[in-house]
């Protein structure tokens, strides 16, 4: 299986927890872990999976954590209360 495969599995999988959580604490970390996922997979297509992911990461994690459930939400996270 290619790495574009698996990194479209990948971040396929992770979209299932974006934005996931009520507390602004959990929506960080589930908004961390989606966008690592999808900045790694768009990294990797751009030559650099390292940035890609630091830098998906940051901007998911603010976005989880500074947006409340009323406005994105996935229903509550399978991970944290």
């Amino acid at each position: 299986m290619g790495v574009f495969m698996r990194a479209t599995l990948f971040t396929t999988a992770m979209l299932s927890l974006a934005a996931c959580g009520e507390s602004p604490g959990c929506r960080a970390v589930t908004g961390a872990a989606i966008g690592a996922a999808g900045g790694a997979a768009i990294g990797a297509l751009a030559g650099n999976p390292g940035m890609g992911a630091a830098a998906g990461g940051l901007a998911g994690g603010a976005t989880g954590a500074f947006t409340s459930p009323s406005q994105v939400s996935a229903g509550p996270s399978p991970f944290c209360d």
